[in-house]
């Protein structure tokens, strides 16, 4: 499949995000002290660049949730990365709206709702956006060829895939092939596990993808892949961004200690429901996140 890269126009709208927001983003000097997280007045490193990964359910005419909300840390000087996954069930402060889970924030507002979402509950500033739907995702993973993850441990449920209808999956623990079929089963598998394993698995298909891509020298045929994938996924990214981040990619592929793993699990929010819908939600523990994002955006 690779041999058809170049064949799509990085010009074409995607089909499943109806907010277009291309602003060059600029980096508020001034510690956000004013978030709901009790930020001190710190500030994070001067060559440091937050990207939202999302993935959304959209489907045409019924709207979309980022059931995958993963932010990517990245300091450019350190060449170092950090992952923090947030649940989708987070009952969050949407600004000019109301506690909504912060899966919806871009359903109301797009991108610039989710960066005053992230700045207001967790005192983030985020640079960029990247996201796909299920088409998109599965589109990347088999145009790679498939990719290898490293399962931490077991997932097995049912699974219907196009060529296993009704099956019955198991992946891991260990090293894993998947198509992207597959990859969209195991990221989004809840039956058997839950909404915080949802979050580990993510990342491993994250990493994954990351590796096959570097392996295809990603640097030096970059604008080949850019013009390949961006069909794909919705960013605010151009290829003059991507390429100045690429330039670390080498370091952290050959030192995995360099990508550190982060997620808001159940240390860190309490269970909840909300009586006048019977929905179930995740209080977030404040307090609990920011020791977490202490660590992983502020490095301190």
């Amino acid at each position: 499949m690779l041999a058809d890269i170049g064949k799509y126009n990085s010009s074409e709208p995607t089909p499943f995000q109806p907010f277009h927001f291309t602003a060059t983003p600029t980096r508020d000097v001034q510690p956000i002290t004013d978030a709901l997280v009790p930020n001190p007045g710190l500030l994070p490193p001067e060559d440091q660049v937050n990207i939202l990964l999302l993935g959304s359910d959209w489907r045409p005419n019924s709207g979309y949730r980022t059931d995958i909300v993963l932010l990517a840390s990245i300091n450019k000087k350190e060449a170092t990365v950090s992952l923090v996954s947030f649940p989708r069930d987070l009952l969050v402060e949407i600004p000019g709206i109301q506690k909504e889970r912060i899966n919806t924030a871009m359903g109301y507002g797009g991108f610039p709702l989710l960066k005053s979402t992230f700045e207001h509950n967790f005192a983030i500033t985020i640079d960029y956006y990247m996201m796909t739907n299920f088409s998109g995702f599965k589109n990347i993973i088999d145009t790679l060829g498939g990719i290898e993850i490293e399962a931490s441990q077991n997932t097995e449920d049912r699974c219907d895939l196009s060529y296993q209808h009704g099956a019955w999956c198991s992946i891991g623990p260990g090293q894993a092939h998947l198509d992207g079929e597959l990859a969209l089963w195991y990221v989004r598998s809840r039956y058997t596990s839950n909404d915080f394993d949802r979050t580990r698995r993510a990342q491993e298909v994250l990493e994954g993808l990351f590796k096959k891509t570097m392996s295809l020298d990603a640097i030096s045929r970059a604008p080949e892949l850019y013009n390949l994938f961006i069909s794909s996924v919705e960013t605010d990214m151009s290829f003059e961004d991507l390429l100045a981040l690429i330039a670390i990619a080498p370091a952290i592929l050959s030192d995995t200690a360099r990508v550190t793993r982060y997620y808001i699990g159940p240390e860190q929010v309490t269970s909840h429901v909300i009586p006048s819908s019977g929905a179930n939600v995740l209080l977030p523990n404040y307090d609990a996140i920011w020791e977490i994002i202490r660590q992983a955006v502020y490095q301190q």
